[in-house]
């Protein structure tokens, strides 16, 4: 076991417990909206036993990781472990030993801002390679005994939640708004794991095979750098030749290559994706 990875992990673990903790008390219970997972599971049955929510956290989720372990891995388990006891104690400690309320009674913020920090929690515990428990141990565990995929499970269990936050609450409006704050939950996780995509994937496709391969890359060269490959091909048609040049281009950037395509050959169409994620040579 390498110490300074695992502390390093352990460091993503408390300040993503810490973090999950302040969106659920500031935003969530204040305003009775749900999340999915424990934590949501974990606040309807606040409101239905008027039990503590950092009790049900840890009341919901372990049984979870004792099916789990088996699939999740030993150290994984015990993360996990300290994650969940962690957000559990970190929102008790608020609500009961520092009594803090909620910052807004705004449903809209409490939706956005709520599912957004949660999100940046879930994330960072992610990070630690831990799970915040819930519906990703149950989409483990299911998605290895058959043909469903780990984020059908996800989805289909915080769809029913949702639901029952409709009976909870007595309120389908609430209902929607958690909707709302589960997308800006998934969208902070997605950003924190992936990264905010600064760079572009592009794929330029001309007939011209003669142009593609002169002029327009002697402009790439030199505006953009020498950093992209040429790959040759075929259309539909087995006469019908084509060039492909792929090409990883800084946001800021991607004007200028589109300005060279037009000067050269307005023929030419670009395909563009975002670089979510680099690993090796930039």
């Amino acid at each position: 076991m390498n110490i300074k990875s695992e502390i390093k992990n352990y460091l993503f673990v408390v300040s993503g417990s810490a973090i999950l903790a302040l969106g659920v008390v500031f935003f969530f219970i204040s305003n009775n909206i749900t999340t999915g997972g424990g934590p949501g599971l974990a606040v309807l049955l606040h409101h239905l036993t008027g039990i503590n929510v950092g009790i049900l956290m840890v009341a919901v989720n372990a049984p979870l990781l004792i099916i789990g372990i088996k699939y999740l891995g030993k150290m994984f388990a015990v993360r996990s472990i300290v994650a969940i006891v962690l957000s559990s104690a970190f929102i008790d400690f608020l609500l009961i030993t520092l009594k803090v309320g909620g910052l807004t009674d705004d449903i809209l913020l409490a939706s956005v801002f709520g599912g957004a920090i949660i999100g940046l929690g879930v994330g960072l515990i992610m990070r630690g390679n831990a799970s915040a428990g819930g519906t990703s141990i149950v989409a483990k565990v299911v998605a290895a005994n058959s043909h469903w995929k780990p984020a059908q499970v996800i989805l289909f269990i915080d769809f029913l939640i949702i639901l029952s936050s409709i009976y909870v609450f007595a309120d389908i409006e609430k209902a929607m708004w958690s909707m709302i704050s589960i997308y800006f939950t998934a969208k902070a996780i997605n950003t924190l794991l992936s990264g905010s995509p600064s760079k572009k994937v592009v794929h330029l496709v001309s007939d011209k095979a003669e142009v593609l391969s002169e002029k327009i890359i002697e402009k790439i060269i030199e505006k953009l750098g020498d950093s992209g490959s040429i790959i040759k091909g075929t259309g539909l048609h087995p006469k019908e030749e084509k060039s492909i040049i792929f090409i990883i281009v800084e946001l800021n950037k991607l004007r200028t290559l589109r300005d060279i395509i037009k000067e050269h050959d307005q023929e030419a169409f670009m395909v563009v994706m975002d670089a979510s994620e680099l690993l090796g040579r930039d």
